[in-house]
Order: C-alpha cells, then sequence, then structure tokens
C-alpha cells in the first residue's frame, strides 16, 4: 500500500478528489481500489457536459476480476475526461494517485469539506 497524498480528499467509495483551482476537482481512484479491483481492462466515464450530484453514480472500472462503479465525490458539471485511460486503463494500477479519470466543475467547492482527509481514509480502510 503507498503512502496516501495529503493534498486529496477522500470519499467513503474509495474515489480521490483534488481541488485544481476554477472550481475545478480532479478525480480518480485510490490505490486501495485499484489494488482490490486488480488488473483494470476497461474504464467507462462520464460525458462532459453532464451534470453529477455528490455520491453519484457516474462512471465504471472493470478488472479481470469484477466491475465496479465510480461515484461521483461533488455535485457539478464534468468539463474533462481523460481519454487515454479510456485506452490504457492499466494506468491507474500503475499509478492510482497521478492518473485522474476527470474533471468536474464543481457547484460548491465546500463539498470537498465532507470528504476524508487522508489519515481518515487510511483508518477507514484498515478497519
Amino acid at each position: 500500500m503507498s503512502d496516501l497524498p495529503d493534498n486529496l480528499k477522500y470519499a467513503k467509495t474509495h474515489e480521490w478528489a483534488k481541488a485544481e483551482g476554477d472550481n475545478i476537482v480532479r478525480v480518480g481512484i485510490t490505490d486501495f481500489a485499484q489494488e482490490e479491483l486488480g488488473d483494470l481492462v476497461y474504464i467507462e466515464l462520464p460525458e462532459p457536459g453532464r451534470k453529477v450530484a455528490a455520491q453519484e453514480q457516474c462512471a465504471v472500472v472493470e478488472s479481470v476480476k469484477t466491475a465496479s462503479d465510480l461515484f461521483s465525490p461533488v455535485s457539478g458539471e464534468v468539463v474533462a475526461i481523460n481519454e487515454s485511460v479510456i485506452d490504457t486503463p492499466e494506468q491507474v494500477n500503475d499509478d492510482a494517485y497521478g492518473t485522474w479519470l476527470f474533471c468536474i466543475k464543481v457547484d460548491n467547492l465546500a463539498e470537498l469539506d465532507s470528504l476524508m482527509d487522508a489519515a481518515a481514509y487510511q483508518q477507514m480502510i484498515e478497519q
């Protein structure tokens, strides 16, 4: 298990969120999630322009073992997707915190405050 980056926020559903400025939040899945899933073979991302609510299912990752829904950690509009992970989903296995999946222009940046910090997420996954 890699060390959790302190500059990210974490959802109970194992997504990470990083505030980028201009109310943009970059989203990916945690190293714990990719380890649990195993080798990723397919990723379905939300369409740019889609409005999502916090905790709304908006993407899917499939591995050799299982498929898992991904949930938006914040509410807003999807403004970008990482097209390269569609062709090479194993990037997430190689570097979960360096590989983002989609970006959301958030309605309210304060929603990030409801997510866990690294210490709280670490505690949750150890239970």
